[in-house]
């Protein structure tokens, strides 16, 4: 589905992964779990694109359902693989993940869906991102470094049109409402990440969980960000 024209997120079931289509290229954010290479093949595929134009792969955090078919993108399509230095040896299999620390009623939940997230193969990582670095997107996205979800969880913002890519520092609520992420390695951290992106102006908000935000998303983080603190 077309979200704004050229980005279209496609729906993974647990998740969402985004494609962003300009002219001479793709990019792709995030890739699902291991199971969602041959459904993102078939989106790029459905938009007249060969698996070849995928040029880059903007990975939000190293979590298997964020990152499960990074490794079979990145070799099918030959695209060059971009995440947060903090979280590309997790990417990379060179090191353990960190373990989220999760309240009774995540807890809950967490356990319910762990076993539908198969591990993520170790992938390659091309470059390690850090905040303040622009990605060649679309005239320039910006790389907004939002830890507490994990140590080097990142938002794509694109001041230019107006879009955030937010990954899992945020979501939208079973009842459309915006809510800052769960299952956070530090949960503080997230909140105060949270609102580091309610600073920023945009329109379109786009979650890894949870349909987009396509009208006044800042001002919905805002609100958000506003009751937290007091």
């Amino acid at each position: 589905m077309e979200i704004v024209p050229g980005v279209h997120v496609i729906d993974l079931g647990l998740v969402q992964a985004y494609l962003y289509a300009e002219a001479d290229r793709l990019t792709l954010i995030d890739t699902g779990l291991t199971t969602s290479g041959e459904r993102i093949v078939d989106e790029i595929e459905g938009l007249g694109r060969r698996p070849s134009d995928l040029a880059q792969i903007v990975v939000t955090h190293h979590h298997a359902d964020h990152a499960g078919a990074l490794a079979e993108l990145a070799e099918r399509s030959g695209a060059r693989v971009l995440a947060h230095a903090l979280d590309a040896p997790v990417v990379r299999g060179d090191a353990d993940p960190e373990e989220a620390q999760l309240s009774d009623v995540e807890r809950a939940f967490h356990d319910k869906i762990a076993g539908l997230v198969p591990p993520s193969p170790p992938a390659r990582v091309d470059c390690e991102l850090q905040d303040g670095d622009e990605i060649d997107l679309d005239g320039g996205a910006t790389v907004v470094h939002v830890p507490g979800h994990t140590a080097g969880s990142i938002a794509v913002y694109v001041p230019r049109r107006r879009l955030l890519f937010s990954g899992d520092a945020a979501a939208r609520g079973p009842e459309g409402h915006v809510m800052v992420g769960v299952f956070n390695v530090d949960p503080a951290e997230t909140r105060r990440s949270f609102a580091k992106l309610a600073e920023l102006d945009f329109d379109v908000a786009c979650f890894g969980h949870g349909p987009p935000l396509d009208r006044e998303a800042s001002r919905a983080f805002r609100r958000v960000a506003a009751k937290m603190a007091t």
